[in-house]
C-alpha cells in the first residue's frame, strides 16, 4: 500500500488541468483546513475534493468492488474513509466553505466535467445560516 498515492493522482491532475484551463488559480492540500482538501479557492471560498471510487466507496462499478482477500480489513478501511469524508464535509460547510466532490469515474472521458466545474466555480456562494466566515490568507 505504500505505492498508493494520496496526492497528485491521475484524476486529481485531470481536474487541476481543467480548472487551470478555465483560468482559476487555487491552493493545494491546505493542511490548516479539515481533511487537507485537494483544491482550495480561498477568494471564492470554495473547495474541490477528488475522491478515488474504490477508496471512498462510490456507488459506481469501481467503488462497489469488494476485495476477496482480507475482506474485513478492507471493509473497515473503506467505511472509515467514507465516514471521515462525511465528518470533514460537515466541518467545512459549517465553516462556510462550498464543497464539490469529483469522483475518479467522472474524470474518465466525461465531456460534462468541465461544465460542472465551471458552474460550481462561477456560482455565488450559498448563504448558510449560522455559518461563520473565516478569512484565510492566500
Amino acid at each position: 500500500m505504500s505505492a498508493i498515492r494520496g496526492k497528485d493522482t491521475r484524476p486529481e491532475m485531470v481536474v487541476r488541468g481543467i480548472v487551470h484551463g478555465l483560468g482559476y488559480r487555487y491552493r493545494l492540500h491546505r493542511r490548516d483546513l479539515p481533511g487537507a482538501p485537494d483544491l482550495v479557492f480561498p477568494k471564492l471560498h470554495k473547495i474541490i475534493n477528488v475522491h478515488g471510487c474504490f477508496w471512498h466507496m462510490h456507488t459506481c462499478r469501481y467503488g462497489s468492488v469488494t476485495p476477496k482477500a482480507n475482506r474485513n480489513f478492507w471493509k473497515a478501511k473503506r467505511t472509515g474513509n467514507a465516514s471521515r469524508d462525511r465528518t470533514t464535509l460537515r466541518r467545512l460547510r459549517a465553516d462556510g466553505w462550498d464543497v464539490l466532490t469529483v469522483w475518479e469515474c467522472e474524470t474518465k472521458n466525461n465531456p460534462g466535467l468541465e461544465d460542472r466545474l465551471r458552474k460550481f466555480l462561477d456560482s455565488p456562494l450559498p448563504a448558510i445560516e449560522g455559518a461563520r466566515r473565516v478569512h484565510v490568507k492566500d
